[in-house]
């Protein structure tokens, strides 16, 4: 038999969970999923995800993997089955074959995140699980001028949570923009090739209010170089956050 994993593409609404991460008692994305596979297969199956999720965010396409040869069935059938058979806030987008040395999370090349604004002058009641609403009126293009500040190689310690297990704080910030739409949302969306633990709700926390005039405009370098968490602005709520998009390359060997 050929050995090769299974690499799953998710999306989920991550309101009732937390997190993506298995914890003990707690409903998380992992558990679920583990939960599912192990019942399709008749033993137990461990996933490996892409990203540690927070409780509360959300996911338009989270990538796990699993190893092929505990789960008998077929895998151009498993996308159909999973239908009706996961908790309905759980949807398998995509099914695929990779090979064994294939690492969800070590190959990436690099991942986007969106962060959803309400800025209309009540909360939308269709977005309030998805999007942040921010009352105050915020200035986009000073929100933008900040942000292209984080562009490039960085110590991020300043826009990470003190608890935040990575030792090394360095990541790359590919790109970030801060776009209004018609309809009052605005989608601030963080391309990198990692992030740390709160990483990007503190930058958009940041931007927000340099936005709304709380913080300079050009307060950014001077937060990142003093790499202490008390001088950026503050997190901004999980629920107005989703893992967007993760860029793999298109083919391996």
């Amino acid at each position: 038999m050929e050995d090769f994993n299974v690499k799953l593409t998710l999306a989920y609404d991550g309101t009732d969970f937390h997190g993506f991460q298995r914890q003990p008692g707690l409903r998380t994305v992992q558990g679920e999923l583990e939960t599912w596979l192990s019942g399709v297969a008749g033993q137990a199956v461990e996933v490996i995800g892409a990203s540690r999720t927070d409780a509360g965010v959300h996911a338009r396409a989270q990538a796990v993997q699993f190893d092929a040869v505990k789960v008998p069935i077929p895998i151009e059938r498993l996308l159909l089955f999973s239908k009706g058979t996961l908790p309905p806030d759980i949807v398998v987008t995509n099914v695929e074959k990779v090979p064994e040395n294939y690492h969800v999370r070590f190959n990436a090349l690099w991942k986007t995140y969106r962060y959803v604004l309400d800025l209309g002058k009540v909360p939308d009641v269709f977005q309030k699980r998805f999007a942040y609403h921010v009352a105050t009126p915020i200035i986009a293009t000073a929100m933008q001028t900040a942000a292209d500040q984080l562009l490039g190689t960085h110590d991020f310690t300043s826009f990470c949570t003190a608890r935040a297990q990575q030792e090394n704080k360095v990541r790359t910030i590919y790109q970030i923009s801060c776009q209004r739409q018609a309809d009052d949302l605005m989608y601030i969306d963080v391309t990198g090739n990692g992030f740390l633990h709160h990483m990007v709700r503190n930058i958009v926390g940041s931007l927000v209010a340099i936005g709304n005039g709380k913080m300079a405009i050009d307060a950014i370098p001077a937060i990142l170089n003093a790499k202490d968490r008390r001088m950026a602005g503050p997190t901004a709520p999980a629920h107005g956050l989703t893992l967007w998009h993760i860029e793999y390359q298109k083919r391996w060997s």
